[in-house]
């Protein structure tokens, strides 16, 4: 294998890989036709705000008991269920859709399940990936490839989505998204796994290790801290791109699926760039760069009137994000016991994805009074100076 795709050379891997790239083609074709559909009924970015966090607080408040659990049981299986219940889930919010019955507080209720069973998946999923290379030395290109494939998904499924939106609605893009999940299942099933490290503490005792473990590692705690704030200031401008494609583009689905293709592209670059790297060494000048990057990128973007410039800015934001979050994985993986991967990823998990619904929820609110440009344009300051924060702090710690 070329070394920018080395994890690919092992078998459990290649399954893996292949069958999350569509699973998750589907998963953002449904996300953007929520979006669509949420707004569509009810012309409020407050609504919006609402729909993006029911689908990701639940991440903030029930990873951690996702991430014990993932150090207590088989993770295979805990992907196997977890991934055949957001099938379930998809199929009730198509036959809503199709069935013109859907309210907008179904596509809040259904947001909250999906994002329940999330909470329980993405730390499983996280801490899987080390059962699925045989030479630790692939694992960080395991890490990036996978970052890979969701923003592979994440520019493949908006476009996708923006065609199958302005041609046959909302209800087909969920029912594509149900007959994905058959792929990654059945991968999962394929897959020959090895044991792993299970941790017997009572519950309790197992939480606190994991919170203790985190946040008394130098390291770990300020790559978890820089996480929370990208995640909470910069990512929720996608919460706020229905508002840019209809009123400021005075576009359609298609203007929707072209602009966070654009940053889906900007992401999937950030990830080529991560799996051509072939040791750790410099990723820590890439994490302090990656949030001034994406915080430039969203002061372009945010009084933007032209897609010229707003493509661009794009760009440069996915570029920054997923260069954050995909960089302080690979490290937090390096540095972490298996035993304690779970709930260690857990945490990460809260950290980039549970803090996203706070700030979909900010940004909702916000720009609900001020509206859209102020509200990202504060967001891209905000992430700069986290970047520029982390930055000093290792340089200090280095000195």
């Amino acid at each position: 294998m070329p070394a920018i795709v080395r994890a690919l050379r092992h078998r459990n891997y290649r399954l893996y890989f292949g069958g999350q790239l569509v699973s998750l083609v589907g998963t953002w074709m449904q996300q953007i036709a929520m979006s669509w559909l949420a707004y569509r009924l009810t012309d409020s970015v407050l609504v919006l705000g609402l729909v993006g966090f029911a689908g990701q607080i639940p991440v903030l408040v029930f990873a951690p008991f996702g991430g014990m659990w993932s150090d207590r049981v088989n993770r295979r299986r805990i992907l196997i269920a977890t991934q055949s219940a957001a099938m379930v889930q998809a199929i009730v919010l198509a036959a809503l859709t199709l069935s013109q019955a859907v309210q907008p507080w179904h596509l809040v209720a259904l947001a909250l399940v999906l994002g329940t069973i999330n909470a329980i998946d993405i730390p499983a999923r996280q801490a899987f990936v080390v059962h699925l290379v045989d030479d630790r030395a692939d694992l960080s290109n395991a890490i990036a490839l996978n970052s890979f494939a969701m923003n592979a998904a994440r520019l493949l499924g908006p476009t996708v989505a923006g065609v199958v939106l302005s041609v046959v609605g909302e209800g087909i893009c969920f029912l594509l998204n149900a007959v994905s999940y058959l792929t990654v299942l059945l991968a999962l099933v394929a897959i020959r796994s090895g044991p792993q490290a299970v941790s017997s503490r009572p519950m309790a005792s197992a939480l606190r290790q994991g919170f203790r473990y985190a946040f008394g590692h130098d390291a770990i705690r300020g790559l978890l801290l820089l996480v929370a704030v990208v995640s909470f200031t910069a990512t929720p401008y996608t919460v706020l791109m229905p508002v840019y494609a209809k009123q400021i583009f005075g576009g359609d689905a298609r203007t929707l699926g072209l602009l966070l293709g654009c940053a889906g592209g900007g992401a999937l670059a950030g990830t080529v760039y991560l799996a051509a790297r072939k040791s750790l060494d410099g990723l820590e000048r890439v994490i302090a760069l990656a949030p001034v990057l994406a915080g430039a990128g969203l002061l372009a973007f945010a009084f933007s009137r032209s897609l010229w410039v707003a493509a661009p800015a794009l760009l440069a934001v996915g570029f920054g994000v997923i260069s954050t979050v995909a960089s302080a994985n690979t490290l937090i993986q390096s540095l972490v016991p298996d035993e304690l991967r779970g709930r260690v990823m857990s945490l990460f998990t809260m950290a980039f994805l549970g803090m996203a619904p706070l700030g979909s929820l900010a940004a909702g609110s916000v720009a609900h009074g001020v509206g859209a440009p102020v509200t990202l344009f504060a967001g891209g300051l905000c992430s700069i100076a986290a970047g520029l924060a982390f930055a000093w702090r290792r340089r200090s710690g280095a000195g």
